[in-house]
């Protein structure tokens, strides 16, 4: 970016970010993290749509802003409803006295629900806008347009953690709220599977990696909903390491390029970028989970934990986030395949190819170390039976599984590995073998590569029918209709068509005016003696 002839306005959209991050997660009270919840939406737009120029740039943006607008309108709601119910904002005062207000209900269209679910309701749907979660996760791969740091720091690390950092810091308001961490936990596993079924048949080199950071978030997401709330913080701790690893190795591997992302235009690149080809390949298998890289620690203590939850929550998320591993490491696979070992593909006019500046090298360089031995440097600072590190984050006794994980049986602790090493040896077979898929399941392939036809189904269904409503409705009847016609025309027509008979009101009569205003009196006096009985 130093090139950029915007590089000082990229520097400081970085740094308003950077202030409304630390407002929100070092808020002390809702009305704060509304605040910074808000300002990391608008640095988020600001950095989508920096290369203002790109049409593709504009509607990313576009897309970010509106569908992160949905979850601001819950977490919205979900203040409005802390506040009607607690009369107060403040972290330290709503906590302790959850107690005495679980109880609480509130009537809608008849039936009766309890109050404090309809709140965690909104506070996770909010989570779900700006976390990408199912439903709502569309916006983040087509948040790639804008610059790759700001893929790396922003839609990687930080603010697409926000949700998650919102669930954990709301922890004492979810364990009184059974149901709701049911939903929560079903949410985070379907969006595991789908995140990691939509890389599949991607080309973009980034929205691979951002499909990756979808599943990953939802791995976070299900913790949060099996009560696993300190997992779920080491899990985002660890992903920001290898995570900003791999877009940063995809921003050397880009530039180099000159500025090429589609994988099927690379191919055959360890020779000429050998430093982004081990960086790379690191922050893959520490994707992917392989034993004694920092996303093994986290990741595989989140799925063993939830094998020990003997309720359908538990066994539903154990099974999709196994089969989510295998789907984890066949598209890193297969990505690092056409990146660095497919016959080239490059084009003729690219005549140099070389590593990045030794800066950028260095940063990939530490991140790597990072990736490798942070998991297990800080995994007894996490979690443990006597951990006291996390006294902000709330667990129920009813919750804890840490005893029942120490006994689980060997096949339970080998399953996440075996599921990598099936993934691997597939996306070998498929891609560096040649072997062709069946014609039979074209469908299938091409449901996975439509990205299960969200994108299509919310624009037919959702985008085009609002759309059609409000020219129907809204531009041709209440604006050009009843706005036009009772307001700016309707009064001056009005006036214009009346104005013979407002002029002989005017009598110059002393007397007429005298009982006008007689009259008048008579009913001021009578309006305020109703309002008064």
């Amino acid at each position: 970016m130093y090139n950029d002839p915007f590089f000082l306005k990229f520097m400081s959209y970085l740094s308003l970010f950077t202030f409304f991050m630390l407002l929100l997660i070092t808020a002390g009270n809702f009305f704060q993290l509304f605040l910074g919840w808000e300002g990391v939406g608008l640095a988020s737009y600001l950095l989508i749509n920096f290369w203002f120029t790109r049409l593709q740039a504009n509607k990313s943006a576009m897309k970010a802003v509106i569908v992160n607008r949905i979850g601001d309108f819950c977490l919205y709601f979900a203040i409005l409803l802390i506040f009607y119910d607690f009369k107060t904002l403040d972290f330290n005062v709503i906590f302790p006295s959850l107690q005495v207000f679980s109880l609480n209900y509130v009537f809608v269209f008849g039936h009766q629900l309890c109050l404090l679910d309809v709140i965690c309701l909104f506070l996770f749907l909010a989570a779900m806008g700006k976390s990408a979660q199912l439903g709502l996760h569309t916006w983040l791969p087509d948040a790639m347009e804008g610059p790759t740091p700001v893929s790396a720091l922003i839609h990687a690390a930080t603010m697409v953690t926000a949700g998650i950092f919102l669930l954990i810091r709301c922890s004492f308001l979810f364990e009184y709220s059974q149901s709701l961490l049911l939903f929560i936990s079903c949410v985070g596993a379907i969006t595991v599977i789908f995140s990691s079924t939509a890389g599949f048949f991607q080309f973009d080199l980034k929205k691979v990696i951002a499909y990756s950071t979808c599943s990953q978030l939802g791995y976070m997401v299900f913790a949060c909903g099996n009560s696993e709330y300190v997992l779920s913080l080491y899990h985002l701790f660890n992903h920001a390491f290898f995570k900003a690893l791999l877009f940063l190795g995809a921003g050397s591997i880009i530039h180099a390029m000159f500025d090429e992302q589609d994988i099927r235009r690379m191919g055959n690149l360890w020779r000429l970028l050998p430093v982004s080809y081990i960086t790379f390949l690191i922050g893959s298998l520490s994707l992917m989970g392989l034993p004694f890289l920092t996303g093994f620690y986290s990741k595989d203590i989140i799925i063993e934990v939830t094998s020990s939850f003997y309720n359908v929550s538990g066994i539903f998320s154990f099974w999709l986030a196994i089969i989510a591993v295998s789907c984890t490491s066949y598209y890193s696979i297969r990505l690092f395949i056409f990146v660095f070992f497919n016959n080239s593909n490059i084009n003729a006019n690219v005549f140099l190819i070389k590593e990045s500046t030794f800066f950028t090298l260095f940063v990939l360089i530490l991140l790597s170390f990072l990736s490798i031995f942070i998991g297990f440097l800080l995994k007894d600072f996490f979690f443990g039976i006597s951990n006291d590190n996390w006294i902000y984050i709330y667990q129920s006794f009813n919750h804890l599984s840490f005893f029942e994980e120490e006994f689980l049986p060997l096949y339970i602790r080998l399953l996440p590995f075996i599921g990598t090493l099936i993934g691997i040896f597939f996306a070998y077979y498929v891609n560096k073998l040649g072997a062709l898929m069946d014609f039979r399941y074209l469908n299938v392939l091409r449901f996975l590569g439509g990205k299960w036809y969200f994108d299509i189904i919310f624009n037919q269904l959702l985008v085009l029918y609002i759309l059609k409503c409000s020219y129907e409705i809204t531009f041709k009847v209440v604006d050009r209709g009843l706005i036009e016609k009772t307001g700016s025309f309707g009064g001056f027509n009005f006036f214009k068509d009346n104005v013979n008979t407002f002029i002989k009101l005017q009598s110059g009569f002393i007397f007429n005016y005298i009982v006008v205003v007689f009259v008048g009196i008579l009913l001021m006096c009578s309006f305020i003696f109703c309002i008064c009985w």
